[in-house]
Parts: C-alpha cells; structure tokens; sequence
C-alpha cells in the first residue's frame, strides 16, 4: 500500500464521521466508499521480477496504446505507450537496471494521454537510464485527464534494479519506455501489463550478450 492511500482515506473517514454526527447517518455511507476506493487504488501488489539478460520490463501497469518509431535528438528511437486507466495499479517500475544519467520535470496540459499529442504537450517527468551496459533508455510518466500530480522518488546517480519501485502517477495516466529500435518487441499494441514483472522487449543481440557477460561476471564476485 503507498502511504497516500491512508491519507485520503483518512481524510472521507474523518468527513463520514461529520457528516454521520451532524446530519443523516446514512449520508456517510458516501465517503466511506472513496475510503474503501482509495486504499484500493493506491494498492502496491509484489511482484516477480524477470532476470533473464538483456530483459526490459513494463514501467506500469495497463494497456499498450502504441509501438512507433519516433525522432529524439535526431536519433531514431522505438517508444511503446502504456495507457493506465483509474482501476489499474499506479505505481511505476523500473524498466532497466541501470543508474539515473538524468531527470526532466516538464509542465505542460492535461489532455487525454491516449492522444498522440499528450506524449509532448502533457505534463510530464522524462528519466534517462543508463544500464550496465551501457545501453540507454528512457522512461516517461505522462498526465492525463485526472491526473494532477507525478511522484519520482529517486534523484540522479541513484542505482537502480530492474523492477525497482520508482514512483506513481496519481490516477489515469501514461507511461513511455523510449528504447534503441535494434531492441526485439515482445508485446503488441492491446497488450495488457503489468509493472515489473511484464517483459516488454529485449536488447539487441549485441547489447544482449554484453548484459549477460556482466551478469555472469557479478555471479562469480558472489
């Protein structure tokens, strides 16, 4: 469970009370029912992370939208768009093990993130992931229409494992994995996922063999 649950939850409880003292009793049976609402939706499920080399994992629970090619600093680049309704698990994995080369916080609107504008002109937090072996990926946490507020809890430089709790967007949103287009799509679009525990694509052969070396090598120092 993420700790915000228990504050809005708190908060309906505490109107349920008011509104069952000083009004009808049966008037409470309203924010009692966000209560119960919200400490669902703020829900924090394990998961089982998958270790095979050269694995990328979905970021976020929900559903892909989209898998296109796409320009970024002139370089070409595959995203794959996860869209998270209000009923999906909120919380954002880590696709990559890897350390945090940069972070971006972008303002921006609120549209609806299954648009394809949303990916530019919506609110927005953009992390830069430089893995073990060097490869680069890039995961963004995109607003939406009910969306007001992207946490990221870690900060540049921080190591990171694959599947690692990295923050949450507060109600329907959008996530973006930007990775290099040798990388092999497991998923399609209308794909469901799940945050860490789904693999959404795997490195090229070359990027694939140098993350195994590493992970055979960090084998042997254990």
């Amino acid at each position: 469970m993420v700790r915000d649950g228990y504050y809005y939850a708190l908060g309906c409880i505490v109107a349920a009370f008011l509104l069952g003292w000083l009004t009808w009793p049966i008037l409470a049976l309203i924010p009692l029912a966000l209560a119960a609402f919200f400490l669902w939706f703020f829900r924090d499920p394990e998961r089982t992370i998958p270790n095979t080399p050269g694995a990328i994992v979905s970021c976020a629970d929900g559903k892909v939208t989209d898998i296109s090619t796409i320009q970024l600093d002139g370089q070409p680049r595959t995203r794959i768009s996860i869209f998270l309704n209000v009923f999906n698990v909120h919380v954002n994995r880590a696709p990559i093990s890897g350390v945090i080369a940069n972070l971006e916080y972008k303002r921006g609107k609120f549209q609806n993130a299954m648009g394809a504008a949303s990916a530019e002109m919506n609110e927005q937090s953009v992390c830069t992931l430089r893995g073990d072996d060097g490869q680069v990926v890039i995961f963004k946490q995109i607003a939406g229409l009910l969306a007001r507020r992207i946490v990221f809890i870690k900060n540049i430089g921080e190591k990171v494992e694959r599947g690692e709790r990295v923050g949450l967007i507060k109600f329907g949103s959008r996530t973006d994995i930007l990775i290099e287009p040798s990388a092999e799509i497991k998923v399609k679009v209308g794909d469901r996922v799940k945050g860490g525990a789904s693999v959404v694509a795997f490195l090229g052969r070359e990027q694939r063999e140098l993350a195994g070396a590493g992970s055979a090598r960090e084998s042997r120092r254990s």
